[in-house]
Parts: structure tokens; sequence; C-alpha cells
């Protein structure tokens, strides 16, 4: 079995502390689901270490999306690599999102471990959801509710629209025959008061 790849610095503290909050039940229900799905068990305990080469990943994506299940069995980092890409390609065609997914070097290099668990649990969804699988890991996805209006409902909410917006009309058409009377009627509204010369005291006078 080879050993899992040495991470230094930032790499190495972020890795421990997404492993913090990694749950190891839930990754064991991941390896069970999987294990159930392809009738077979982990060639190793460790479950990262059964993924890496992108072999399992492999063969359950060819179960529940055919096309994508193609794989080559390689101690070649670049080629397990390739079989955990194929992996990602094929779940995402099955529906999984792509914020669900994980890194190639989040599996290869156990960077994010977590998150290949989370991905796994949304692929057992999304293939149940879709009929390629007969259990799912958590709860099912619910159906998308599509709400359709007949003919007869959107011609009468336009005509309340209507209704409601010549109600407006009306209500700013009466302030302006308001704001025009009282201009009429010499009502006067924030205008300049002018002095008259009447009160002006005439300094022409003497004393």
């Amino acid at each position: 079995m080879s050993s899992p790849t040495q991470l230094y610095g930032l790499d190495k503290e972020i890795a421990e502390r997404l492993q913090g909050k990694h749950s190891v039940e839930r990754e064991q229900q991941a390896r069970e689901w999987i294990e159930q799905t392809l009738g077979e068990p982990f060639p190793h305990e460790d479950f990262q270490q059964s993924l890496k080469d992108g072999v399992i990943l492999c063969k359950l994506i060819g179960k529940l999306q055919p096309p994508y299940g193609k794989y080559k069995s390689s101690k070649i980092a670049f080629m397990q690599m390739e079989n955990i890409a194929h992996f990602l390609e094929g779940a995402q065609k099955a529906g999984v999102p792509q914020h669900d997914l994980f890194q190639t070097v989040d599996l290869f290099e156990d960077k994010n471990r977590t998150q290949v668990v989370d991905a796994i649990w949304s692929l057992s969804r999304h293939a149940y959801k879709n009929g390629s699988c007969s259990t799912c890991l958590g709860p099912k996805l619910a159906d998308k509710h599509e709400v359709e209006f007949s003919p007869e409902v959107m011609k009468k909410g336009q005509t309340t629209w209507n209704t409601v917006q010549y109600g407006y009309n009306k209500g700013a058409t009466q302030f302006k025959s308001d704001w025009d009377v009282s201009a009429q009627s010499g009502m006067s509204f924030g205008s300049r008061r002018e002095i008259s010369s009447q009160n002006k005291p005439n300094s022409s006078s003497g004393n």
C-alpha cells in the first residue's frame, strides 16, 4: 500500500483543519453504499487509499452512467488522476452540482476528504432520483414543482392588474386636478412674497 502524500506548511495546516471537520460516520456510510452498489469490497481499509487511483470510482460511475466508466489500472500518478477526472465528469452528468463535487487533488493528495464524502452522498441522491440505483444516502431529493396557469387565470390576472393600474392613475389625476383648483383660487405653496411699495417707508421726507 502506497503511503499518503506528505503535506507541508500551509497545505498541511489547511488539510488538518478540514480533517478536523471530517465525519467518520458519513465516510463509513459512503463506503458501505459504494460497496453495496458495486457488489464488491474496498481493496484497502483506508477510505482515501481505496479511492486514490480512481478505479473504484470509475467502476461506480460505470454502474450509474455507463459511458463514463472507462478507467486504466496504473501506478502512474497521471493515469490515476485521469481516472478521478472521468468520475467527476460522469458525476456531473448524473446531475451532481458543481459545488458538490471535489477537486482531483482533494482525493489524490488527501487534502479534503470531507468534500470527497459529500460528493459521494450527493451522487447517491441524484442517482437514486434518476433511477440508477435503489438506495441513497441521506434525504431523497425533492421533485421540482412547476405551477402552470390556464389562459383564463392568466387573463384574469392581467385584468386585475389593469384595474389596479387604472386606480393608481385616477388618483394621480385627482391630485393634479386638486392642485390646479388651488392654483386658480389664489392659494400659494412656497412662492415668493413681494413687498408692497405702499408699506415701504418714504425715505425722501425731511426731518
